[in-house]
């Protein structure tokens, strides 16, 4: 039986102006992963996604990685209990 996570993913590196966020939302839709990405004023991005243990650790894979132009030099991730309160992965402002 799989369980459901929460994973709060502070992304830096060159992260901004790379495409970065679709090419979260782009995984996460294909993961069947919820929650949502944000760029954040320090020049950061900020994920937070729910889903099934294996689909959000593969999304962490690929968020680590990053698009091409990306350039991810740290990843942080708090895990957590998932409140289900997303039925869709989404980029906000």
């Amino acid at each position: 039986m799989s369980k459901r996570i929460r994973a709060e993913i502070l992304v830096n590196g060159l992260v901004q102006g790379v495409g970065f966020r679709w090419f979260v939302l782009r995984r996460a839709h294909s993961l069947g992963v919820t929650g949502y990405v944000r760029n954040l004023p320090s020049g950061e991005v900020f994920t937070l996604a729910e889903g099934e243990r294996h689909e959000v650790e593969e999304l962490l894979k690929a968020i680590k990685i990053g698009p091409f132009g990306a350039h991810v030099t740290r990843c942080t991730i708090d895990w957590g209990e998932p409140t289900e309160e997303f039925h869709q992965f989404e980029i906000v402002s």
